[in-house]
């Protein structure tokens, strides 16, 4: 039995708003309250981290606003072009401030992009799946 796809049949469209968006507070606590405490541990001006935390808590807000709401696979896909928006934007980050962020601050934001990766790979598969 193949257990990946057995995961992506059984993750509903709901679900997927539900832990995008838990997620996203996840990540908006990190930038906006954790690393900006650490800030010379990680090298990521506290302006940027700010900001960041901003994109993640209103990703959150309507992550789960569309789960409570049941909203369907179009709104999935809304949320699946920001997360990729947003991994594009952190990449670009990264490779801008490189000579500021340390192996840590690196580490992060590409472990943080990795993870939103996988997620809108969930979240591509489902939404077809639900459109279809």
């Amino acid at each position: 039995m193949n257990t990946t796809r057995s995961i992506f049949e059984a993750l509903t469209v709901r679900q997927l708003f539900l832990l995008d968006g838990l997620g996203a507070v996840v990540t908006a606590v990190m930038l906006g309250a954790v690393l900006p405490a650490f800030e010379p541990a990680f090298g990521m001006p506290r302006p940027i981290l700010l900001a960041l935390a901003l994109v993640a808590a209103s990703f959150a807000a309507y992550s789960l606003t569309c789960h409570v709401r049941a909203a369907g696979a179009r709104m999935l896909l809304g949320i699946t072009v920001a997360n990729t928006a947003y991994c594009l934007c952190t990449l670009g980050l990264v490779v801008w401030l490189r000579g500021s962020l340390t192996w840590l601050g690196v580490a992060y934001f590409l472990g943080e992009i990795l993870v939103i990766a996988a997620l809108v790979t969930v979240e591509v598969i489902v939404a077809r799946r639900a459109r279809d």
